[in-house]
């Protein structure tokens, strides 16, 4: 893990720091934990701990109810992002294994190419005709 992921996946805000940067209610977070739509860290004791991660998942949940989802509908979209992450990530992993083979390929390839000039010429011996 990067360092900058590593940090946002640090959870540092307690709900009410975490609720006033989100600009919302913290009874709004808690209903969204039970929902489902977040998973803040919980300390020893219990309380709720919120990365800046989480408040990006926050954001974006706003984002979608102020276009008029409801909270499933929410769920779903946040679901299908996630799945077409993975498969974005999939699909780069793939390509660069294609790449690679293909360079493999053209490296071997380029060695079993001999140049014209050191390649071996076919004579052909033709019968002359005489008149």
């Amino acid at each position: 893990m990067t360092g900058n992921h590593q940090d946002a996946r640090r959870a540092v805000y307690v709900i009410s720091v975490a609720a006033e940067l989100a600009g919302v209610h913290p009874q709004t977070l808690r209903n969204y934990e039970r929902g489902g739509l977040l998973d803040p860290s919980r300390t020893a004791g219990g309380s709720r701990r919120f990365s800046e991660q989480d408040l990006d998942r926050l954001r974006r949940i706003q984002e979608l109810t102020s276009e008029g989802l409801n909270l499933e509908g929410v769920r779903r979209v946040l679901a299908l992002e996630r799945e077409v992450a993975v498969l974005r990530q999939e699909l780069r992993t793939r390509e660069e294994q294609h790449r690679q083979d293909i360079e493999e390929i053209s490296r071997s390839h380029r060695r079993e190419i001999v140049p014209l000039n050191q390649s071996p010429t076919v004579f052909r011996i033709t019968k002359r005709t005489t008149f």
